[in-house]
């Protein structure tokens, strides 16, 4: 069973449709409780970094969603769920994210001709293609981004992939179990699909 974390402003309808289309059984996560039978946690999103923190805080997930990180149990965050798993956020100075992976998630720098948000099809280059999360994509496949923040990991080693938008930013973080991607598989058709299936194909042995 996937569990989809539900903070009220997620993007679940494409994530659940994706799920359903890969034969995979879900189940929304609003409160602690609902973790209960669950293998692996699905963290999607849209919208504010500090708005993403005030809603887990108040449906009681913030602990419970660490606990789960720390025991490196299979987990994917998407586009917020992947910024929210660092210390802060730019977006929304003095509130904490997960604090899970040290880094900060910072704003694009102003550069001219360069449009914030980072919105659109862009390419993904691995850092290693034989991560089995990657199988079938090839070295540097395309995902969809629509973004104007992304995070800055301390750890360079946890590092899975960059992608160019003036300079070069960090576009997924692998730590054991734990996959996170600023893009939007669910929004990026076969690529996107293929990701999600090979991960909880990976997380289900």
């Amino acid at each position: 069973m996937t569990g989809i974390i539900d903070y009220g402003a997620g993007n679940l309808k494409s994530l659940c449709n994706t799920l359903e289309a890969i034969g995979a059984d879900q189940k929304l996560i609003r409160q602690p409780d609902d973790l209960d039978g669950i293998k692996t946690i699905i963290f999607p999103g849209v919208g504010a970094f500090g708005d993403c923190a005030r809603h887990l805080e108040n449906q009681e997930l913030i602990n419970p969603l660490r606990e789960w990180i720390q025991q490196d149990r299979p987990f994917l965050g998407i586009c917020i769920g992947f910024q929210m798993l660092f210390e802060g956020s730019d977006e929304s100075p003095g509130c904490s994210g997960l604090g899970v992976l040290p880094g900060q998630v910072v704003r694009f720098p102003d550069i001219p001709g360069m449009k914030v948000p980072h919105m659109g099809w862009n390419q993904v280059h691995l850092k290693d293609e034989d991560d089995h999360a990657w199988d079938g994509l090839g070295k540097s496949p395309y995902f969809y981004f629509v973004h104007s923040y992304f995070p800055q990991p301390v750890n360079e080693s946890i590092i899975a992939s960059t992608t160019p938008y003036g300079n070069s930013f960090v576009s997924s973080v692998r730590r054991g179990q734990l996959l996170a991607t600023q893009f939007h598989p669910e929004k990026s058709q076969s690529a996107g699909f293929r990701l999600i299936r090979n991960f909880l194909q990976e997380t289900s042995s």
